[in-house]
């Protein structure tokens, strides 16, 4: 009987204890700011399409595919090329089934079926969301994008600390299953670069674009890095400035308007 009474006893507790994470407020506020995100209108395929009809889109490339049904084929370019090591999706129907370092080395190299001397006129990078994995990517794909292309990154934009937590797996967290990582930090770091225009579009967790090419509210940032260590506290308080974050929409209307 004492050990059926125990059991009662640490099941109760463990409902306090749920009971307790529910009403959190961090909790709350937290769910509040990821349901904000999930409601946003216009997705990364969107975004990269439109941004594809400024080019020629004759070559495209995406690291980290996953399941090519949600984006990859959605994207409207001639020639496609999709990059992913596997190990989210098993299937994997992927062109390069390798990680983005190991698929640009044996691009430089000249060891794949395409040209070491291609140009893409977009890079979509959704690989490892960690900022000195989306940093690499971010060097190796200005090295193969045109003059006038376009690097994509997504999760640039996490709501929370929560969001951009460095494990993928743990989901015991505020932010839940959802994870944008720390890629937000590459993105922010190469803002910082003077031959560099880039703008993040508020929707679908931030979509970064990086530019050789000045377009219509792009910018970048002149003066240095005021805090190398990116707390994301400092994020959240200068959110707009370090992402100059913009409405898609707004955005194509400014282009309209010239």
């Amino acid at each position: 009987m004492n050990s059926v009474k125990r059991k009662i006893t640490n099941l109760l507790d463990k409902i306090k204890v749920g009971e307790r994470i529910i009403n959190d407020s961090v909790f709350k506020v937290t769910e509040a700011k990821t349901q904000l995100e999930i409601h946003k209108k216009t997705r990364r395929t969107n975004i990269i399409n439109f941004l594809l009809s400024l080019t020629p889109a004759e070559e495209y490339l995406e690291i980290g595919v996953r399941d090519p049904r949600k984006n990859f084929d959605r994207i409207k370019c001639k020639k496609k090329y999709s990059v992913d090591p596997g190990k989210e999706f098993k299937k994997n129907p992927v062109d390069y089934k390798m990680t983005s370092d190991v698929f640009f080395e044996k691009l430089g190299k000249g060891e794949l079926s395409i040209s070491s001397n291609i140009k893409f006129d977009a890079i979509f990078i959704d690989g490892l969301h960690i900022s000195d994995q989306a940093e690499k990517d971010i060097v190796n794909s200005l090295k193969y994008i045109k003059d006038d292309g376009f690097v994509i990154l997504h999760d640039c934009n996490p709501p929370s600390e929560y969001h951009q937590r460095e494990d993928y797996e743990f989901v015991n967290s505020p932010a839940g299953p959802f994870w944008n990582g720390t890629t937000w930090k590459a993105f922010y770091k190469y803002r910082h670069q003077s031959e560099l225009y880039s703008i993040c579009f508020d929707s679908d967790w931030g979509v970064g674009v990086l530019a050789k090419k000045c377009h219509p509210m792009f910018n970048n940032i002149t003066s240095g890095i005021e805090n190398e260590y990116y707390e994301f506290s400092r994020l959240e308080e200068n959110r707009n400035v370090f992402m100059n974050l913009k409405s898609f929409e707004a955005w194509k209307e400014s282009l309209n308007a010239l």
